[in-house]
């Protein structure tokens, strides 16, 4: 190998050093054991393919949002379905659609969802989780009900966070300034941790 070709390799040795996998890093946010599982799989597997990401909770009812190279951008509590389950029933979307949705399919489904920012029938800007079973990442909305959400929000148990129909429902200052610059302009992937199974079971397979 002449001089050329030791130098070039050199070189490639050291960028292979400087560039050591990404682990997340969740700072002063006391993450569950699940959260911190799924997201360093997520970095170590490159499953985002280098798109924006968000972790959901449910146990914990929060919300971790990571740009594409996977700093924590902002975490926040959430609002999740009032049933505790991790499928999506069959018809909830078209119940959804009717504003009739039965207290058993209000729940919000766990798994891996390929997200993209658009509408819900209001016109108001959401990020679709799963848009055939109506779930979505949206704002507390205003409504009779608006103190109430946003009581559960600012509490410091997720025992009451169970309010909404199905979708992660955050606080509307974290929506508009990490959400929507994140997860709203293009697409990206949202992962929600089960709370009926073991999260290895759906994450530690794909």
């Amino acid at each position: 190998m002449g001089a050329v070709g030791m130098w070039a390799a050199a070189l490639g040795s050291v960028a292979v050093l400087a560039q050591p996998a990404v682990k997340p890093e969740f700072g002063v946010q006391h993450a569950s054991d699940d959260a911190r599982f799924v997201t360093n799989w997520i970095l170590d597997a490159d499953d985002h393919r280098g798109m924006p990401f968000a972790v959901v909770d449910k146990k914990d009812a929060r919300i971790y949002v990571f740009d594409a190279g996977g700093r924590l951008s902002g975490s926040a509590p959430a609002l999740l379905g009032q049933a505790v389950g991790d499928d999506s029933a069959p018809d909830v979307g078209a119940h959804t659609q009717a504003g009739e949705v039965p207290i058993p399919e209000r729940t919000t489904p766990a798994g891996r969802y390929i997200s993209r920012p658009g509408r819900n029938l209001d016109g108001e800007h959401v990020v679709w989780v799963d848009y055939a079973a109506a779930v979505a990442i949206h704002r507390v909305r205003p409504g009779a009900n608006l103190r109430s959400r946003q009581a559960r929000l600012a509490s410091a148990t997720p025992d009451d966070n169970r309010a909404s129909l199905g979708c992660v429902v955050v606080p509307e200052a974290f929506y508009d300034t990490v959400v929507q610059p994140l997860l709203g302009r293009s697409r990206a992937v949202v992962y929600v941790l089960p709370e009926t199974r073991p999260v290895h079971e759906i994450f530690g397979a794909l």
